[in-house]
């Protein structure tokens, strides 16, 4: 979906055309239209640069600004993940799971795309940042009006932020609907996440007696 790799068969298309096909000024206004957050934001940084040089990067590639507009952009970037700005000098080490994951969405939110890949992009973190984090999705996706593709086997975090959800299995698509309380699905592929998904309040059973034998 990024155009990384060439597909072994079929096409993907963006605006009409062919990712294979995109060249030149094509091609670097695609890279500005589609950015991508990782599931492991430590892995997707350098350690070496600061929070500042991080999120610059795609800035510094895609968008012709002066370093003072840069900066600008950078500060107001950070302001919107909600982190504070003397994190600017610190890196990757010096920042919590939670926080760097913030950094991610600021770099790749910095050139304002128009679709925002999120690849399992909260699942190495607690349920309390799981919820920060969808909260602050909801918020960039009102502010910049970007399109969210979110990428997760969590069914519970479709409901808090997708409005459509497509089933994959194998590599096709085997069930799109619209997403409503309570998630239905009728796929057998939909019915078996459905089944996999822990509830929230589990049952408790109280007079239940149970033997270990050794």
């Amino acid at each position: 979906m990024l155009g990384l790799i060439s597909p072994s068969c079929g096409q993907i298309l963006w605006c009409g055309t062919s990712l294979t096909k995109l060249k030149g000024k094509a091609i670097r206004q695609f890279r500005k239209d589609v950015q991508i957050v990782f599931q492991d934001p430590i892995t997707a940084v350098n350690p070496r640069k600061t929070i500042e040089e991080i999120i610059r990067e795609p800035i510094r590639h895609l968008l012709p600004l002066t370093k003072e507009e840069q900066h600008a952009r950078i500060t107001k970037m950070l302001n919107a993940v909600e982190l504070d700005s003397f994190l600017l000098n610190q890196r990757p080490p010096q920042l919590s799971g939670g926080q760097l994951q913030r950094v991610c969405l600021a770099r790749a939110m910095a050139v304002e795309p128009k679709l925002l890949i999120l690849d399992e992009a909260v699942s190495n973190l607690d349920l309390v940042l799981q919820a920060e984090i969808i909260q602050l999705l909801k918020n960039l996706q009102q502010q910049f009006h970007t399109t969210c593709l979110f990428i997760t086997h969590d069914l519970r975090l479709v409901e808090r932020l997708c409005q459509q959800i497509m089933i994959m299995e194998n590599g096709q698509i085997v069930e799109t609907s619209k997403v409503k309380a309570p998630l239905t699905l009728h796929s057998k592929t939909g019915q078996a996440l459905q089944n996999a998904v822990l509830p929230a309040f589990p049952v408790r059973y109280d007079n239940c007696s149970a033997e270990l034998f050794f």
